[in-house]
């Protein structure tokens, strides 16, 4: 039977950042996305893993990447693929956390949208810039500030991955975008020396979101990715 695959979004982000991944994937297999639940990590982690089957591929873009590492730190064996996509394997530095302190600031104060844009940079998009922050403002407005706040949180508390992924023994695809300047590419090669079964792939003309901005690159990479063995480096 094909592995179940479960894609976990990014920060402020909903299914709809996975739009054209799961129109084309649920061809194919069976594909879920998790909505990510808690104040931490570690206990969004968890949540996936109560709602996950025995054995599954994952699939984590930005702070879901994280999610998807420390499922991976804790129950390496029930992960058969993964995918990480603009994923920060590393703590966040004090200097980014205390911007990221601002950014919640403003979200409480009504400003919402002004922090996202600081967050996703329009000027690290591609082409589909315009379309991406649309969407941005569409998965903002649903999701709202009470989440944007629990998750910044979680993720000026995320931990320390490198253990991860040293013993991360599973087929691993890593995706990267070459303007992303929140996760840019030397820290995805960063990643993949790390990794024993690591894949590096980075894109070029686009930033962070690249299910957003590179929907089809990204959509024939999962594909090819879920359908074979990838090779040890």
């Amino acid at each position: 039977m094909t592995e179940q695959v479960i894609l976990l979004p990014g920060l402020l982000c909903d299914s709809r950042v996975w739009a054209h991944q799961l129109l084309h994937l649920t061809e194919h297999r069976p594909v879920t996305l998790v909505q990510p639940c808690g104040a931490t990590v570690e206990e969004m982690s968890n949540h996936v893993l109560a709602a996950a089957p025995a054995r599954f591929a994952l699939v984590g873009l930005g702070m879901g990447g994280g999610i998807a590492l420390d499922i991976v730190r804790r129950m390496p064996e029930r992960v058969s693929r993964l995918v990480l996509i603009s994923t920060d394997p590393l703590p966040e530095p004090p200097a980014v956390a205390a911007i990221r302190e601002a950014r919640m600031v403003a979200a409480r104060a009504g400003r919402l949208w002004q922090a996202l844009a600081e967050e996703y940079p329009v000027a690290d998009m591609g082409a589909r810039g315009p379309e991406v922050q649309a969407r941005l403002r569409e998965m903002a407005e649903h999701l709202g500030e009470g989440v944007y706040l629990a998750q910044s949180r979680a993720m000026q508390r995320r931990p320390d991955q490198q253990k991860a992924l040293r013993k991360a023994t599973m087929p691993t695809l890593i995706l990267g975008g070459a303007r992303d300047t929140l996760v840019p590419p030397r820290r995805h090669e960063f990643t993949a020396k790390l990794m024993p079964a690591g894949r590096l792939r980075i894109l070029e003309g686009v930033g962070h979101l690249l299910p957003l901005e590179a929907p089809e690159v990204v959509t024939t990479a999962l594909e090819t990715f879920l359908r074979g063995p990838m090779l040890l480096k």
